[in-house]
């Protein structure tokens, strides 16, 4: 885990396009290339607005800080306003644990009403700060 008050995720990846070969347990190796992210959505709830992240079969299996980094790039180029630490946290939170928990989700949900309590503690708050969906 990033230290406290670090920049949870990079806010640039540059041109190059990154691979990430995968091993999984058949002993098959498998390559994640981008795009990571299939769409966006915003929508919105009683409590304010969500943005729903639909990964790819990509974006469900890479690995590494540099497909993380071109994933979230691909949220921010689709949803610009998604731009807050909080919604990197969120985000980064599903990348590194939500979807081995629940890979088969349909959706990626960040709220954008969510404080920004840190990485660490929204992860300690299962990607949801603030209370549950």
């Amino acid at each position: 885990m990033r230290a406290a008050g670090a920049c949870p995720l990079p806010r640039a990846v540059g041109d190059s396009i990154y691979y990430r070969a995968l091993q999984y347990p058949t002993g098959t190796t498998t390559v994640a290339a981008p795009p990571f992210i299939d769409h966006v959505a915003w929508t919105s709830d009683s409590k304010g607005r969500m943005l729903r992240v639909y990964p790819t079969a990509s974006g469900r299996t890479a690995t590494g800080d540099a497909a993380l980094g071109q994933a979230w790039q691909e949220v921010l180029r689709a949803a610009p306003t998604s731009a807050t630490a909080s919604m990197a946290d969120q985000f980064r939170c599903h990348w590194d644990f939500a979807r081995i928990v629940e890979p088969n989700k349909t959706s990626w949900n960040l709220e954008a009403w969510r404080l920004d309590v840190g990485y660490a503690a929204t992860v300690q708050a299962a990607c949801n700060p603030g209370g549950p969906e």
